[in-house]
């Protein structure tokens, strides 16, 4: 069996989804990974403050 390659998943995306549900699922990824690194960023400004008043 052939293997799947970028372009053929792409496209069958582009064929099975409208205009609208690929720009949905686009900006939903896009707004758990920035809520996902906005927390990680928060997380360890956190753990940096909090080692630099112990010592």
């Amino acid at each position: 069996m052939k293997k799947w390659s970028i372009y053929s998943i792409a496209i069958l995306s582009l064929l099975t989804l409208t205009s609208c549900e690929a720009v949905e699922t686009i900006f939903k990824a896009g707004m758990w990974w920035g809520i996902i690194l906005v927390g990680a960023i928060v997380v360890i400004l956190l753990l940096i403050f909090s080692k630099g008043k112990n010592s």
